[in-house]
């Protein structure tokens, strides 16, 4: 198949800035793994520009092979519990107001790496007790004990991404499951916490999909979604089937603000943890809001 051109909505700018050589600096200096490095973000300068980044822990070599991500597949190293302390330290050093945290998937430890990840946010909160957080967490293979064990942690959002819509869930994702996801954000959103999840377009899904997979959220207690535009990281991934305008975009967002989402987040350029800190900031507002 023929290589799709981007179109011009999809240019972005290249990482620059002081703000963006000091987090990065940093990042090299502790040994720390950013998904907006591995995972390729095309919002990269713009994040770490204005002192945002999400890191990834667990390592930088995940267990399963989605075909849709950048990030290495193979056998993971051996965990590392220093590294909790180590980002924690590395975040109070570049002063950040919200972090966002993500990680590999270790299908080959026993409780998934829940135990480190309990260990980052209870680390990160200690060291810098004023800052937001949200965790976007694998599926955990769907051991209510390891979800509970993050919850318990109580960081500001919990982030699980459905990635794409039912159908195409098998083709996209190597292991996780569309139902399988959803049970793990209705864990989540019954614990009291903000649920958030999200899909991206251009995958071959069909419009009453996308609403489909917004009725799902909803039914489960998600109150915040991201869509972006899939963006093909190499020749081995997946194929761009169709490049979304971001006037289709916008479309979705209102349709997802109706049915009930607090926040919605739909552009091409949006990923997970894209404009996070405005994710807690229009939850607490509208939070507020209800109660007064």
């Amino acid at each position: 198949m023929k290589t799709r051109r981007k179109p011009d909505w999809l240019k972005i700018q290249l990482p620059k800035g002081d703000d963006y050589a000091y987090i990065n600096g940093i990042v090299k200096e502790n040994g720390l793994h950013t998904i907006c490095s591995s995972g390729k973000c095309p919002n990269v300068g713009e994040c770490w520009g204005n002192g945002t980044a999400t890191f990834m822990i667990l390592g930088n070599i995940c267990t399963r092979a989605c075909k849709f991500c950048n990030v290495p597949t193979g056998k993971p190293l051996e965990a590392d519990w220093k590294e909790p302390k180590r980002l924690a330290r590395s975040i109070k050093l570049m002063s950040l107001k919200h972090a966002v945290i993500t990680s590999v998937d270790r299908d080959d430890l026993e409780d998934g790496g829940s135990g480190i990840w309990a260990e980052t946010i209870k680390s990160i909160k200690e060291t810098t007790p004023e800052i937001t957080l949200e965790v976007l967490i694998p599926d955990f293979n769907g051991k209510e004990e390891d979800i509970q064990r993050v919850i318990d942690m109580n960081p500001e959002v919990i982030s699980h991404n459905l990635e794409t819509v039912r159908r195409l869930s098998h083709e996209v994702r190597s292991k996780a499951k569309y139902d399988l996801s959803l049970e793990v954000l209705k864990q989540i959103a019954d614990s009291g916490i903000v649920a958030k999840s999200g899909i991206m377009l251009g995958l071959g899904e069909k419009e009453e999909e996308i609403y489909q997979v917004m009725d799902d959220l909803i039914k489960v207690g998600v109150r915040v979604m991201t869509i972006g535009q899939y963006l093909q990281p190499t020749k081995n991934h997946l194929e761009v089937q169709e490049y979304i305008t971001p006037e289709v975009f916008k479309k979705y967002e209102t349709v997802g603000l109706e049915k009930g989402f607090a926040f919605i987040e739909s552009s091409p350029l949006v990923r997970s943890s894209y404009h996070a800190e405005r994710h807690v900031n229009a939850i607490n507002l509208k939070q507020s809001l209800k109660d007064d």
